[in-house]
């Protein structure tokens, strides 16, 4: 059963950072696409960033040129460093793959406010 574990969340006042961590097990992980989705109150779980097997990355019109997704492979680690963050970035944040079937975290709270 692949696991992964989220970290890194927390309350940030806007215009900080932050960065996430999803750490996977028991999976083959160089070969997979990693995702990062969140899910605000009230609205749907929305892909905010994907990084492919050779580092090919895609990012939500709203966190373009202020997010970036990455990967150690040597460590079954994806990253999403977060900047410049805005009210509207308040959510829980899941991480996410697919081998056979979707994979989910557990999530992680961020909460941007003042």
């Amino acid at each position: 059963q692949v696991q992964l574990v989220e970290s890194g969340g927390g309350l940030v006042q806007p215009g900080g950072s932050l960065r996430l961590s999803c750490a996977a097990s028991r999976i083959n992980f160089s070969i997979h696409r990693m995702s990062w989705y969140r899910q605000a109150p009230g609205k749907e779980r929305e892909l905010v960033a994907d990084i492919s097997s050779t580092g090919g990355t895609n990012y939500a019109d709203s966190v373009k040129g202020r997010f970036t997704i990455s990967r150690d492979n040597a460590k079954n680690t994806v990253y999403l460093q977060m900047n410049s963050l805005k009210p509207e970035d308040t959510a829980v944040y899941y991480c996410h793959t697919f081998t056979w079937r979707n994979y989910w975290g557990q999530g992680t709270q961020v909460t941007v406010s003042s």
